[in-house]
């Protein structure tokens, strides 16, 4: 028995509910169960575990996969179902970036079909996430984009928030340290990919895989001029090492202590912290993704080795 959680504000689009009778109706064994408020897509991917169902799959934005995410991992890994996705939000990054379908019914037919394989799953101090944090100026945007906006705009609401914010952004100062060095910083973005997208497919983290260990960070410090913002964007295209303002490398861990509150986004869900520990824990979840999924430094070998069973 398959578990499909669905965020409540998308429940009754008629795609959807075109698709999960369609495939009822093939013989998929697919329970139903909508959100009514924040904390219900948790607790019931966390119940699905304990009821036994092989696979829970996520209908709604990353934000919604995000707290399906955090329900699982409340789970001993042995009771710990596979994740799916239905991506049904206004930017769906984390499944852009899989390679999966977006449109409800070849989407559904992924997420109850596809194998999954092993990833690794992000936690920031008591907070999991599966894509990817966001600090400074992005979470700001993130935070501030209207609901409403965003489902008009898709992730051009992100722009164009982002446009009219730019000249009124203030840095973050703070420490950070990682597995291989510190850093006093004054910061404008932070980026910890475990994928590779967010805000509406800005590529932050290009570099991320889901299967290797590490997060992808950048950093982008703060900038006092015109001519300063615009090195600052060519160091963004060329993504240096370690340049003027832009900062870029891969490790296990990262903590920040600042000053003041430092506005975040985990998988576009905001929240703030004055500091925060940020790690991988490694194969943590199983994820049903396309074979070829874009993600991994480990491709299959096209006999199933390095994936799990497919749903049944």
């Amino acid at each position: 028995m398959i578990r499909l959680i669905l965020n409540g504000q998308v429940a009754q689009l008629p795609q959807v509910r075109e698709a999960v009778f369609a495939h009822r109706n093939a013989g998929a064994e697919l329970e139903v169960l909508v959100t009514w408020e924040q904390g219900d897509a948790a607790l019931l991917a966390e119940q699905a575990g304990y009821a036994g169902r092989s696979r829970v799959i996520a209908g709604g934005g990353d934000g919604t996969v995000n707290e399906v995410v955090n329900g699982l991992m409340r789970l001993s890994p042995e009771r710990r179902p596979a994740l799916g996705i239905l991506p049904l939000g206004s930017a769906n990054d984390l499944a852009t970036s899989l390679g999966l379908p977006l449109m409800p019914g070849a989407a559904l037919e992924a997420a109850l079909h596809l194998s999954s394989r092993p990833v690794d799953v992000a936690r920031l101090d008591d907070r999991y996430f599966l894509n990817m944090t966001t600090g400074g100026f992005g979470a700001e945007v993130t935070s501030s984009t209207p609901k409403s906006l965003k489902r008009l705009l898709g992730g051009g609401a992100y722009s164009l928030i982002g446009a009219l914010k730019a000249w009124q952004h203030h840095p973050y100062a703070g420490r950070l340290s990682w597995a291989e060095g510190q850093s006093d910083a004054s910061l404008f973005v932070l980026a910890m990919g475990n994928g590779t997208q967010a805000g509406g497919g800005q590529r932050l983290t290009p570099e991320a895989r889901l299967d290797d260990g590490l997060l992808d960070i950048l950093l982008v410090r703060d900038f006092n001029s015109l001519r300063e913002m615009l090195a600052m964007r060519r160091e963004l295209l060329e993504r240096p090492r370690k340049g003027e303002f832009v900062e870029t490398f891969r490790t296990p861990w990262l903590s920040f202590e600042g000053a003041d509150d430092l506005p975040l986004t985990l998988d576009g869900e905001p929240m703030s912290r004055t500091g925060f520990h940020a790690e991988i824990n490694s194969g943590a979840l199983e994820l049903v993704v396309p074979e070829d999924c874009p993600l991994f430094s480990h491709r299959s070998n096209g006999a199933g080795e390095s994936w799990s069973r497919a749903a049944s």
